[in-house]
């Protein structure tokens, strides 16, 4: 089983991981976010990311305005677009920037990053691709190509009613 809460799977994965890999590490992201405990997240770590896929870092924040002042400064040499969102009924600060070739969003809500809904979301995924296999992580794949959302693409191909939610229960 693979532990996402480390990117070292990264160094032995597929050509774009790998490179996500060098791009986080070159720059020291998850060095200057460790306060925030990040964790990579979406569809890089589970090999479906087509390729405008950005890398998702999401991050626990208890104090929203510090967390965006902290992003301003420390990442203050990228073009950012830093937004206040509510999700889930939780307010939730969300940044966006491109380092080199990766568009990478910077996520954080006051929860703990392995509880938020993009990580537990990946897991499920992964769960199911691993059980399903390569056919269906195909399949996966041409949705996403064709403007669908990952969370509804496995919807459309297991019959979730609602795949946001639905997906959790695979961890059960």
């Amino acid at each position: 089983m693979i532990d996402f809460a480390k990117l070292d799977y990264l160094k032995v994965g597929n050509k774009k991981q790998k490179r996500a890999f060098q791009i986080l590490y070159q720059y020291e992201i998850f060095e200057k976010l460790q306060e925030y405990s990040p964790v990579l997240a979406g569809t890089i770590p589970i090999a479906i990311d087509i390729e405008e896929s950005d890398l998702d870092i999401i991050c626990e924040v208890k104090d929203q305005l510090e967390f965006k002042s902290f992003l301003n400064q420390t990442f203050s040499e990228f073009d950012l677009n830093i937004e206040t969102l509510v999700i889930n009924e939780t307010k939730s600060v969300v940044c966006n920037l491109i380092i080199e070739e990766f568009p990478i969003e910077i996520f954080g809500q006051n929860r703990p990053a392995t509880q938020q809904n993009a990580y537990l979301h990946m897991l499920a995924e992964h769960k199911i691709l691993t059980e399903k296999g390569e056919e269906f992580k195909q399949k996966i794949i041409d949705l996403k190509k064709k403007g669908i959302k990952t969370e509804p693409a496995f919807g459309m191909l297991l019959n979730l009613k609602n795949p946001y939610e639905d997906l959790l229960n695979f961890l059960k």
